[in-house]
């Protein structure tokens, strides 16, 4: 008898995103917890988490950054690991005896940290962001493929074997072209309308492969060709756009959201000025004296419009969610407080927080503070 599935009230989040980026940024929550907050409120993230990673249904790898995917997706990137084994085979034979020693280790002994693998003393490092000879081999048989997370422990991933960790539909292969006409297709589905630049970032391929796709996908009716009003190229004539055909226009205009800096939404800078006239980096990276709106700003979604940038930071011990900067953006809707407000009472509930604290940095003026939203 088969098994029946249980839809959890985050899946339709998932299937329409199709990855999930990760980051180790965790200053208010990690990133790819909030994509599904922003699109269907609080859940549970332990739940998620669950989901991600014992279910079997998702994996992670490459994909747009280090992300999340459904498994049985994993074969539409095995052209990527085969380009990965290619562009860095010189490195693999330097670290080869490594390589075959992680690989029976990890097949003797099952899922393992990096610390679990090392021998001995850290010494012997290498070019790649000064990683032990253990880190390099682990991550080239990652890349290639050959090894997959099995888990996560803080920001650390636990490794397995390919073949011991998933179902052997996800060790399939795909070719090139196919693969590559899947992953525009899914794009399409996820971003609505989208230019050729768009379609090809969401699963990072090189813009010449994703036109070849796009192609053959208009040619069998899956993309329809679309003109959207102020999208201009850069030489002033309007900027091609897809549809695809089972894109339906909403019915009503976007809730007010929070927003990750990589939710697929926002994760493309370009697109995101020209959707929403939004300027937006992140800033973390940026000496304190020289950020203009805050560490870690969350874009303000306001009525499917960016109404402005939130600045927060989780104070656990406390029990706060600390707004320490807001920004409101020229022609904001008359209601972006209110709607700011909500969210962050929301937010805070969510994040297990009771109460919120405002600096009153900015331009948007919030009540100094506020109870969490217990609702």
């Amino acid at each position: 008898m088969p098994r029946l599935r249980l839809r959890r009230q985050f899946d339709p989040a998932l299937e329409r995103l199709h990855v999930l980026q990760i980051d180790s940024v965790n200053v208010f929550a990690r990133s790819h917890y909030l994509p599904v907050f922003s699109r269907h409120g609080g859940y549970s993230t332990a739940a998620l988490d669950s989901h991600l990673w014992s279910s079997g249904e998702y994996t992670e790898y490459w994909a747009h950054e280090a992300a999340f995917i459904p498994a049985a997706d994993r074969p539409l990137f095995q052209w990527r690991m085969r380009e990965f084994r290619d562009r860095h085979a010189d490195r693999a034979t330097a670290l080869a005896p490594e390589i075959a020693r992680v690989r029976a280790q990890l097949a003797d002994a099952g899922p393992q940290f990096v610390r679990e693998l090392e021998e001995g003393p850290r010494e012997a490092r290498g070019p790649w962001w000064d990683w032990s000879e253990t880190k390099q081999a682990v991550e080239l048989l990652f890349a290639r493929g050959e090894v997959v997370a099995a888990g996560r422990e803080g920001f650390q991933r636990r490794y397995a074997l390919a073949e011991q960790a998933l179902p052997s539909r996800a060790l399939e292969d795909r070719s090139r072209t196919e693969a590559q006409r899947a992953l525009i297709e899914r794009a399409a589905r996820s971003l609505g309308v989208a230019t050729l630049a768009d379609l090809a970032d969401y699963h990072r391929i090189q813009v010449a492969d994703a036109r070849s796709a796009v192609r053959d996908l208009e040619d069998a009716g899956d993309l329809v060709p679309v003109s959207v009003a102020g999208w201009v190229s850069t030489r002033g004539a309007p900027e091609q756009a897809w549809m695809h055909r089972e894109t339906r226009l909403p019915a009503r205009l976007a809730p007010d959201a929070l927003l990750t800096p990589f939710d697929p939404l926002v994760w493309f800078r370009p697109r995101t000025e020209r959707m929403f006239d939004f300027h937006y980096r992140i800033e973390i990276y940026n000496p304190q004296a020289k950020r203009k709106y805050g560490y870690y700003c969350l874009p303000l979604m306001v009525g499917g419009r960016i109404a402005g940038r939130i600045d927060l930071k989780a104070d656990r011990a406390g029990r706060a969610l600390l707004v320490q900067a807001a920004w409101r953006e020229p022609g904001a809707p008359a209601r972006t407080v209110e709607a700011a407000t909500s969210l962050l009472a929301r937010a805070a509930a969510w994040q297990g927080l009771e109460s919120m604290r405002v600096t009153g940095v900015g331009n948007l003026p919030l009540p100094a503070g506020f109870p969490a939203d217990s609702g």
